[in-house]
């Protein structure tokens, strides 16, 4: 067929056929976004359509149904610390569910971002050295976020047996002179994934706890959905490093367990 002969009507079938066949609406709307930029082209600087004829031109991407926050209670927290024996996973799993940051912040974390003092964690941009590894916060967002007395407590428990002078908390040793041989032959950036099999290895702890399916993402959205009780959205969108209020804004509006029962 020829792409003059591609009209709205053939481009909405489309769209809808790919909905029929299961695939998501993520996928869809990355569909619209990618035909809607072949068909620019094609326009210009190709000359091969006409102003105006983009079929995708005028196609509204799909809405995506707003899934409710899965917010982690926390008796569920305290039965994943207490079913993992390892400093490893309680400190990741504190740090996660008590100052609310993403994996990748908590996995490039150094001890040096750690202000025991003052309970702070800073989340910083990272350059490629001898002894770090290139990384930056999303959004390019720096920022200061405090830390519980309990993530501190097993944080110094932890530091007593980390490497002597190794600067990562999380990254081991050995893990990190494989990223540096990765990253000296170009076969690494900065999103790539710094730990492996995290992810399987939190749903074996989670099933071993009894808790209901969650992922370290919800351990920090609970996170946020507890600073939303006391703290001004402002506070909240700067602690969770949001770039936009509205997606600060869904944790007001977020309903847990006990907020249930006492209504």
């Amino acid at each position: 067929m020829l792409l003059s002969k591609i009209k709205p009507r053939e481009a909405e079938a489309f769209i809808a056929h790919r909905l029929a066949s299961g695939r998501t609406v993520s996928t869809v709307n990355k569909d619209i976004r990618t035909l809607r930029r072949i068909f620019n082209l094609a326009i210009d600087p190709r000359g091969y359509l006409q102003d105006g004829q983009n079929p995708f031109g005028r196609i509204k991407q799909r809405k995506k149904s707003q899934q409710p926050i899965r917010y982690v209670e926390i008796t569920e927290y305290q039965a994943l610390l207490e079913t993992t024996a390892k400093l490893w996973w309680k400190a990741l799993i504190s740090i996660a569910y008590g100052s609310g940051l993403r994996r990748d912040e908590i996995f490039n974390l150094m001890w040096q971002d750690i202000d025991f003092e003052n309970k702070l964690i800073c989340i910083n941009t990272k350059k490629a050295t001898k002894s770090t590894i290139e990384w930056e916060p999303k959004d390019h967002q720096n920022r200061v976020v405090p830390i519980s007395e309990q993530t501190l407590k097993l944080l110094a428990e932890f530091q007593l047996t980390a490497p002597e002078g190794f600067p990562y908390i999380f990254i081991s040793p050995e893990r990190f002179r494989i990223i540096k041989k990765r990253e000296k032959i170009g076969k690494w950036n900065p999103r790539c994934e710094a730990i492996n099999n995290v992810g399987r290895d939190f749903n074996v702890i989670r099933r071993r706890a009894g808790v209901a399916k969650c992922t370290l993402h919800d351990l920090r959205r609970s996170a946020i959905t507890n600073w939303a009780k006391y703290l001004p959205i402002h506070v909240v969108q700067q602690f969770a490093g949001h770039s936009n209020i509205t997606t600060t804004r869904k944790y007001y509006l977020a309903v847990r367990s006990e907020d249930i029962s006492s209504a």
